[in-house]
């Protein structure tokens, strides 16, 4: 078993991260140095220190209209930080709501920057301060106890749902670049998303003091101990908004969910799987792009249709305006390819066009623990690629080494194929060891051989028996992506990928058959032409 750190990488892109925000010090003296021509013209903005739950003090800032009238209220925004930044990260589209008649309380997170307390990560004590700075705000600020809404990136859109299971108060929530299932998000096929776990990892060391709790799992889960296996799954259940939809249920909340197709720390599959469960007013857009990177401009001020929508998701459940953001199919994607949108009545009408089956027909045989050169690219890097210059990982499909690849072509296509959701392949494995890890990529190859990255996931297994063949049903990443006419699809499988953990012991070999009475397939969903 290897582990490679990437943690360069992701120190890295956490710097640049942590760039959209300010120093401790710089946020303090945030109010000095912005001028406002005078009370009417713009909201008003102050800092003020927040009693969070157990005693620690939070530090935030309220956006108030502009000329807000003694004894009047107005609908309530409560925004925590992303994981890693400080209060002033929403700044920009606070000022924009409170302009348009909210009060808007943006708070640091517990454990970083200048809050108090440690990084507890989403637990109890997180979504216990969302409840203690609605009160503040209802006794401090013109809030409206009736009108009240959760929303934000990232680490605030995880909290945000677990705080609407635990507060009937909330009855909107915006949740861009977040989780529902922890789980699923950094750990799905029993494989450890490496690059992901070191990114956050080294931006709660780097910004904030991570508690004992987090410690210990962050060590378990990157030092591979899988005797605390069960441990670090309870604790990510618990932390799940998906294990307490029927509370977000039962509370009514109105739920808007955003993600990017290629977000490298939660990706969409657990966002689409639990907007399906969701029986409330509920909203679904898939971007192209990476963690956070759909919605960033909007934190700049810059004209965001992410935000545009959250502005109208809370508009239509908070203050009740009839903007027709309700009566719009709940589902909304983009392709990578074109860029244009696409509305659905649900996420299993995504894929309407039926399924295209691709035989895995014949027998592969891999040795492990070499990097055939088909990788799921870079956390953050590559689909920002994607995203700006349509240019995903890149792979020649002709010349991937077969003793490390195994590769299934579909025939050329005459015309365009458009896959949307979720990939799904079937197989069977047979390994030399009881341990093991592989990961498939679904590739778009032109006449030249080059192969775009369209999606992947990995998978792994532990305690099988050698030379004993057994099933595998995995869900690769959910996309949309327009395969030109004249090219193929192509499905490489291999066995190490540098965004995740390998559980491949030393010369274990892998076989891909096709049995008779159980065909090996990988299936495309379609959109209808």
């Amino acid at each position: 078993m290897r582990a490679r750190p990437h943690t360069a990488a992701a120190a890295a892109a956490l710097l640049a991260a942590t760039a959209l925000g300010l120093a401790p010090h710089q946020a303090q003296a945030a109010p000095a140095a912005a001028p406002q021509s005078s009370p009417q013209a713009s909201p008003e903005v102050r800092f003020h220190d927040i009693p969070g739950s157990g005693g620690i003090t939070l530090k935030g800032n309220v956006f108030t209209p502009a000329g807000a009238a003694p004894g009047r209220t107005y609908p309530l925004i409560v925004l925590p930080t992303s994981w890693g930044l400080p209060q002033v990260e929403y700044v920009a589209q606070a000022r924009q709501l409170a302009d348009s008649g909210y009060t808007v309380v943006s708070y640091t997170s517990r454990g970083f920057w200048l809050s108090g307390g440690q990084i507890e990560t989403a637990g109890p004590a997180d979504v216990a301060d969302v409840s203690a700075v609605i009160d503040w705000a209802l006794a401090h600020t013109p809030a409206d106890p009736d009108h009240v809404g959760l929303g934000g990136v990232s680490y605030a859109a995880g909290i945000s749902l677990l705080a609407a299971a635990h507060d009937p108060r909330v009855k909107a929530v915006v949740a861009l670049s977040g989780w529902a299932d922890l789980i699923e998000s950094i750990y799905s096929g029993r494989t450890q998303h490496l690059q992901a776990a070191g990114l956050l990892g080294a931006a709660g060391y780097l910004t904030g003091r991570p508690g004992p709790e987090l410690q210990q799992v962050l060590g378990d889960f990157l030092g591979s101990r899988l005797e605390n296996e069960q441990a670090m799954i309870d604790w990510g259940r618990k932390r799940s908004a998906a294990g307490q939809v029927d509370r977000i249920n039962a509370n009514g909340a109105a739920v808007m969910l955003g993600n990017a197709w290629g977000d490298t720390v939660f990706p969409p599959n657990q966002y689409a799987e639990f907007f399906e469960k969701l029986t409330g007013p509920k909203r679904l857009e898939f971007r192209p792009g990476d963690h956070a990177t759909a919605e960033a401009t909007g934190l700049f001020g810059l004209p965001n249709d992410t935000w545009t929508d959250a502005h109208r998701w809370f508009d239509r459940y908070l203050k009740g305006e009839r903007n027709g953001v309700d009566t719009e199919p709940p589902v909304r994607i983009t392709s990578r390819s074109t860029g244009g949108y696409e509305d659905y009545p649900d996420w299993k009408s995504v894929g309407s066009g039926g399924e295209e089956r691709i035989p895995l027909d014949g027998s592969e045989h891999l040795w492990a623990n070499v990097d055939s050169g088909a990788d799921g690219g870079i956390v953050l890097l590559s689909s920002v690629l994607d995203q700006f210059a349509k240019a995903p990982p890149v792979v020649s499909v002709p010349l991937l080494p077969r003793a490390f690849a195994a590769v299934w072509q579909s025939p050329r296509y005459e015309r365009e194929r458009r896959v949307r959701g979720t990939v799904r392949l079937h197989t069977t494995v047979t390994p030399t060891k009881g341990d093991g890890t592989f990961v498939a990529y679904l590739y778009d190859v032109g006449p030249l051989g080059l192969g775009k990255l369209v999606s992947n996931a990995p998978y792994t297994f532990h305690g099988k028996t050698p030379g004993q063949s057994f099933g595998v049903d995995l869900d690769l990443f959910s996309t949309a992506y327009d395969v030109p006419g004249g090219h193929r699809l192509a499905l490489v499988v291999d066995t190490v990928d540098p965004l995740y953990i390998e559980h491949n012991p030393t010369g274990a070999q892998l076989t891909f058959s096709s049995p008779r009475t159980d065909p090996s397939y990988v299936s495309v969903p379609l959109r209808e032409q």
